[in-house]
């Protein structure tokens, strides 16, 4: 078996969890138009900084919906989501992998 085939991505987490990846979606949206209305979506890594502290602070209130209607358990899951991005995108080894195809001014630094 390829080691594309050992990373499921559809089969493997998508099939699982529909509804809650839709709920991260939505957060996600909500967060870009509190942001960042009107603007294409996207991550502003500078206005999400403290990933840990906000996911505890959401789970605190798991299971409770947040005064944007959002689900707190979605918030958990986007910024756990966030933070596993971030401890990736460091890791040395994914900083050369990722860099080297890529043009130096899409590099991660």
């Amino acid at each position: 078996m390829s080691d594309r085939k050992k990373i499921p991505v559809y089969s493997g987490v998508l099939n699982y969890f529909p509804d809650a990846i839709q709920e991260v979606a939505k957060v996600s949206y909500a967060g870009n138009e509190q942001h960042h209305p009107g603007e294409p979506l996207h991550w502003d890594r500078e206005k999400s900084t403290d990933e840990l502290d906000a996911l505890s602070r959401h789970l605190i209130q798991a299971g409770t919906i947040d005064d944007d209607g959002m689900r707190h358990s979605a918030k958990v899951a986007w910024r756990a989501l966030a933070n596993l991005q971030k401890e990736i995108e460091n890791d040395a080894w994914f900083k050369e992998q990722y860099n080297r195809n890529r043009d130096p001014k899409d590099h991660i630094k």
